[in-house]
């Protein structure tokens, strides 16, 4: 379960290396998002070397 102001760990190789959720998309009072929802995110650590491509 991801809810507003988690950190969350990246996966891929975009140069992100951690993720702050700050919204949870398309869900009426929900607190929490879960498999299949869209959640806006912002960059928080990211790796010095690598150009974000996003």
């Amino acid at each position: 379960m991801i809810k507003p102001h988690n950190l969350l760990n990246v996966a891929n190789n975009i140069g992100a290396q951690e993720l702050v959720c700050i919204r949870i998309i398309g869900t009426n009072n929900h607190r929490y998002a879960y498999i299949r929802d869209v959640i806006i995110a912002v960059i928080k650590e990211a790796v010095s070397t690598m150009s974000l491509n996003i």
